[in-house]
């Protein structure tokens, strides 16, 4: 069926209305985009964070660091040396006086000989995510770690292993893999809940389970370096795990 001149003029008048319309719509898009999308998609780029503990993620912090620290979450330890360079949280040792007075008194362990920080408000059942690089000449017995909840489980880091121990002697839980490399940049994912602790480094990971993983009343993690070295932190992103999978 072929169209008159006339019907080809409304047809044509009607597509220039239509694209008029939509043409007054694209500067809404991305908003409109935003507001399709699940909160715990959207919020934080949790989208690049696929949880193995939980189906859903609620955002609680975020930081690139671009700006002053957020003492609203951090704690400086042992008077150790933190500030906010060139978009990344760096943390080196006390100064030179405060250990002379620390390794004198009856306190000498908290010295700050190493970067120690603490990351406040973290909630029961969590993900974490960040870059983390540790420049250091060497490891050091028990260093450099993450403590989740303080000294209950605590994740050290060697040259050929990784360990979880809970509670300092209550359980310990060494494996190959994976591995944290010194002086090198690596993306970390923690996931914790009751009985798993999830711990990823550059995409490889292992689940340790165990009765006595529990971080009820632990909402903080520990990062402590090796003597003399240098702990870095960027594009971190807390959330709180929400709704366990079907069968964990």
């Amino acid at each position: 069926m072929s169209l008159g001149l006339g019907d080809r003029s409304a047809a044509g008048l009607r597509l220039q209305d239509f694209m008029n319309k939509a043409l007054l719509l694209l500067p809404a898009f991305p908003a409109l985009l935003m507001l399709a999308l699940p909160a715990a998609v959207r919020a934080g780029d949790a989208a690049t964070v696929r949880p193995e503990l939980f189906k859903g993620l609620k955002l609680v912090y975020e930081d690139d660091f671009n700006g002053a620290l957020n003492t609203e979450f951090w704690e400086v330890r042992q008077s150790s040396t933190w500030a906010v360079k060139d978009g990344v949280l760096h943390g080196s040792e006390s100064p030179k006086e405060f250990q002379a007075k620390k390794l004198a008194s009856n306190d000498p362990s908290h010295a700050g000989l190493k970067p120690v920080i603490w990351l406040r408000k973290v909630p029961e059942n969590f993900v974490c995510s960040m870059r983390v690089r540790h420049d250091a000449r060497a490891y050091q017995r028990g260093f450099p770690l993450l403590d989740i909840g303080h000294h209950i489980h605590t994740l050290v880091f060697s040259e050929k292993a990784t360990t979880l121990t809970i509670k300092k002697n209550v359980e310990s839980s060494p494996v190959e893999k994976p591995l944290f490399a010194l002086n090198q940049w690596h993306e970390v994912v923690i996931e914790a809940r009751k009985g798993m602790l999830l711990l990823k480094v550059d995409g490889e990971k292992h689940v340790f389970e165990s009765s006595n993983i529990d971080t009820t009343g632990h909402a903080q993690i520990d990062f402590k370096g090796v003597d003399g070295g240098v702990f870095q932190i960027d594009s971190i992103r807390l959330w709180e795990g929400l709704q366990n999978p079907a069968g964990r």
